[in-house]
């Protein structure tokens, strides 16, 4: 009996010393001090012998359950700091590192939205607030409204992205120009008007400068006394705090536009030395927007009377000016969605334009 004892001893032990993770252990303990382990077995024969028998074998069966347990949380114990050791060392963090930027200084924030947000800005300070309107428009609003007259070339399908006639056999196109939101403007709320109106328009064109989808802002001012000197002073005024140079010396060239009269193109000054495009100096010119007196057939189509009321809009490529702004070479690259572009172009999420904080900065 004594030799059975120490062969099963000598096992358990070999057992439990190979268990190579708790699992493994555990199933060692079952077999062992289990309802059904080997050592319980044992136990349990100690009731059926004598009384001298007992007193032999009790001590010997009692202290092969009591090396068997301490081996057990011996083990148990090595397997668990040899874990921890591997936790520890698949864990380590090298303090020396610089930290991982959290998103918000990864993200960046579009230049298209950033100029927006410039604009904003801008004319926010000047009084102006911000109106919008749908993409998708009638053509009253985007056409007849703006005194665009039948056979108009801006009307042709190779200009304008037409839907299919409706129930009413009417024709909804995507709008060619935010300027349906004047309409909407002053149709909707009585003089005095000053509004900016950001949003995207659509034409049918595409190339390095041009894209069938692309962002407009325009501006309106209604009143009694509006008149074409507030309009050079405010195109003056965003011209310098949005290309953030001291002055600028601007032209106007007398031009045509269905929906004012008169109307004009504006030139700023700028320098193309070295390939790059500076304003508030130099010799050359750039058009950079159109401008002029609401027509007063426009201010008729919207109830107001031209005798008594008068105004004058302007608009402007964002894209463009973005690009001159910021030296961005190729317009359909801002549509692109590359990572890597928008990493070097964008703009820091938390870095909000002001006029006070610097527009860029």
């Amino acid at each position: 009996m004594s030799t059975d004892l120490s062969a099963l001893e000598t096992s358990l032990l070999s057992s439990v010393a190979e268990a190579g993770d708790e699992a493994a252990l555990e199933a060692v303990r079952i077999a062992a001090l289990g309802k059904k382990g080997s050592v319980s077995d044992l136990l349990k024969t100690l009731g059926s012998m004598t009384p001298d028998e007992r007193k032999e074998m009790g001590p010997k069966i009692n202290g092969l359950r009591d090396r068997i347990t301490s081996a057990l949380a011996d083990r148990r114990g090595a397997l668990r700091d040899q874990a921890l050791e591997a936790r520890l060392k698949a864990e380590t963090v090298d303090v020396t590192l610089p930290l991982p930027e959290s998103p918000a200084a990864r993200g960046r924030i579009h230049p298209i939205s950033q100029v927006i947000d410039e604009l904003t800005a801008i004319f926010a300070d000047m009084g102006f607030s911000v109106a919008e309107g749908p993409d998708v428009e009638t053509d009253f609003y985007n056409f007849t409204a703006l005194n665009f007259p039948v056979g108009h070339p801006a009307r042709e399908m190779h200009d304008t992205f037409f839907f299919n006639p409706d129930d009413k056999g009417e024709r909804k196109v995507l709008r060619t120009h935010t300027s349906p939101v004047q309409i909407r403007t002053m149709l909707g709320q009585k003089p005095p008007i000053r509004v900016i109106i950001p949003g995207r328009t659509y034409r049918c064109d595409s190339d390095q400068t041009h894209t069938p989808m692309f962002h407009q802002v325009e501006g309106l001012v209604i009143d009694k006394g509006s008149h074409l000197g507030h309009l050079k002073w405010i195109l003056e005024e965003f011209c310098k705090s949005f290309f953030e140079v001291p002055s600028v010396k601007m032209r106007f060239r007398p031009s045509f536009f269905p929906f004012t009269e008169p109307s004009a193109e504006v030139d700023i000054q700028c320098s193309r030395r070295g390939g790059e495009i500076r304003f508030g100096e130099g010799e050359d010119w750039l058009e950079i927007l159109g401008c002029g007196m609401v027509h007063p057939n426009v201010l008729r189509n919207c109830g107001l009377d031209p005798d008594e009321y008068q105004g004058f809009a302007w608009g402007m490529g964002i894209d463009r000016i973005a690009m001159l702004k910021y030296g961005i070479p190729d317009l359909r690259a801002f549509f692109d969605a590359d990572v890597r572009w928008l990493n070097h172009y964008g703009f820091r999420p938390l870095d909000m334009p002001s006029l006070l904080g610097g527009l860029s900065s």
